[in-house]
């Protein structure tokens, strides 16, 4: 699996979207944005990655949740590569298919395992690929570094299961992506989130 951070709009907020693609760029292999952005600008950059002789550009976009910097640019695309399939935890108009939690999907050359997380909305989802020991966060805040706030207990039961899980590297849906320290970084978190409020 490759995966590459695609440029956004300098002048437009927006989140970070990735191109992920196979190793071998094989006809099976799934294309796949992960999150639109606002306004379709991202469709400049994918066009200087090689996505395989005899195959779609693009075979998919999947929203780890629908708030517009993540969303907003799906109908740009779509009306330039019409025949994607567009995935996301709520269906609505631009959303062709509904993601469930636990769902197992094909993204690049990888099956990848669908998370709900209604924590930063109800709709949110994280994207886990057990192969590259990766995950797609979306905008769940992983890292809490002090004692203090209201957490809610399924939030700390997910933190829980990702510390448990092989994770190498963890692209998010804003700032950079994150490679070293993690599980460390995640066990500071639990303990923060223990010593804070903790609701049903």
């Amino acid at each position: 699996m490759r995966v590459n951070k695609l440029i956004s709009n300098p002048e437009i907020y927006s989140c970070n979207s990735y191109l992920v693609r196979g190793d071998w760029n094989a006809i099976p292999d799934m294309n796949t944005i992960i999150d639109a952005g606002t306004d379709g600008f991202i469709m400049n950059d994918i066009l200087n990655y090689s996505t395989g002789v005899g195959k779609k550009r693009i075979d998919q976009i999947i929203l780890t949740h629908e708030h517009f910097d993540h969303s907003g640019g799906v109908q740009t695309i779509k009306s330039k590569y019409n025949d994607i399939v567009v995935y996301a935890f709520n269906k609505n108009h631009y959303v062709d298919e509904k993601l469930n939690d636990g769902t197992h999907i094909r993204i690049g050359d990888e099956l990848c395992e669908i998370m709900h997380t209604p924590v930063h909305s109800q709709d949110s989802i994280c994207i886990y690929c057990p192969f590259s020991k990766l995950l797609f966060s979306g905008d769940l805040v992983l890292f809490i570094n002090s004692i203090g706030g209201t957490y809610t207990q399924f939030y700390l039961d997910f933190l829980e299961r990702l510390y448990k899980m092989e994770i190498e590297t963890i692209y998010p849906g804003h700032g950079n992506i994150i490679t070293q320290n993690i599980r460390k970084r995640l066990d500071i978190t639990i303990q923060n989130i223990k010593n804070s409020d903790i609701i049903d």
